[in-house]
């Protein structure tokens, strides 16, 4: 039931990372800070639609 999803970083639009989710335990959308290597800094990344 673990679907892949792709993040995005929310300064830039750059897809940098794939992931794994459990939609069934966590329905929302996820947000993690990550290292983007175009910014050359921490940001946030949301998960893509």
């Amino acid at each position: 039931m673990r679907d892949n999803i792709i993040y995005r970083c929310t300064e830039c639009q750059n897809e940098n990372y794939i992931g794994t989710k459990n939609k069934r335990n966590h329905p929302d959308r996820m947000e993690i800070k990550k290292f983007c290597p175009k910014c050359n800094k921490m940001t946030v990344h949301k998960e893509k639609k």
